[in-house]
């Protein structure tokens, strides 16, 4: 089971002239030229906006999020000394910020899932109907975007994020082991335990 996500960000594309390797922009990070990290930004906000925001539900504190996590990014980037692809160090930073950010939260109060407008792409996995347009399908596609978000409040932040990282990344479990620093056992345990949590909050779809 996979679950898929879309989420658009008004981004400019970097030009295949720009599409400099992660590892020559950060040596010229290095070096002093903030343009190379405006380049990994660029390149890398949109996936970890996504991350970030289905492990949040939460589109201000999203931002608010990826502000900091490119800071940090920036301020330790001469501690990266490519042992993981710039990929995996980027994201690590990204879900240790938000499982930390998300504690947080809960001691503040319980996490908001008010946010109704981020789009679910039709997976034959969950809908057998991905491709009606009928009205009656356009309300359960609704109803189902609402109890998937509700479903996914309720994991624990760890398989929140792991499901996050899976289902709506797309990234393979080995890349997430290295990610959340973990072997491919405990990934694969989490993404089991989130996956028969969430069809038992979506029985009523009919998931299989």
């Amino acid at each position: 089971m996979r679950i898929a996500f879309t989420y658009s960000l008004q981004l400019n594309p970097m030009s295949p002239s720009e599409a400099v390797s992660d590892n020559d922009l950060v040596t010229k990070t290095k070096k002093g030229d903030a343009a190379a990290f405006d380049d990994l930004i660029r390149k890398y906000h949109g996936r970890l906006y996504g991350l970030v925001y289905h492990m949040t539900s939460n589109h201000e504190d999203t931002n608010d999020l990826l502000q900091d996590i490119f800071s940090k990014a920036y301020q330790v980037i001469s501690s990266f000394k490519g042992k993981s692809s710039f990929y995996t160090w980027i994201h690590r930073i990204a879900v240790n910020m938000t499982l930390n950010f998300l504690k947080k939260r809960k001691r503040r109060q319980h996490s908001s899932l008010d946010n109704t407008d981020e789009h679910l792409e039709n997976d034959p996995d969950f809908l057998e109907a991905a491709n009606k347009k009928d009205p009656r399908h356009e309300i359960n596609m609704h109803e189902f975007q609402k109890k998937l978000k509700i479903a996914m409040g309720q994991l624990s932040d760890q398989h929140r994020a792991v499901v996050t990282l899976f289902d709506i990344q797309g990234i393979a479990q080995s890349e997430i082991a290295k990610i959340l620093k973990t072997t491919e056992g405990t990934v694969r345990s989490r993404l089991f335990y989130a996956h028969q949590q969430l069809k038992n909050s979506l029985q009523e779809f009919s998931i299989k």
